[in-house]
């Protein structure tokens, strides 16, 4: 799997975390820094990256489908 890198930045991600009650809760938005996305509401959101259980770039829909 390839760690959140530079080339990451202003793409979509997908993250799914370990939550500390059990379970996993999930992330969706832009990288726009280190270990931080910002959520299509604008929410600033910073996460432990020893929490991630896994994570994908997430591709734009071609807009022709």
């Amino acid at each position: 799997m390839r760690n959140f890198g530079p080339d990451l930045l202003g793409k979509r991600v997908s993250i799914r975390l370990f939550d500390n009650q059990g379970g996993y809760r999930d992330l969706l938005g832009t990288y726009i820094a280190e270990f931080t996305i910002e959520n299509r509401s604008g929410e600033v959101i910073t996460f432990n990256p020893k929490d991630v259980f896994v994570w994908k770039e997430v591709l734009e829909r071609d807009s022709s489908e």
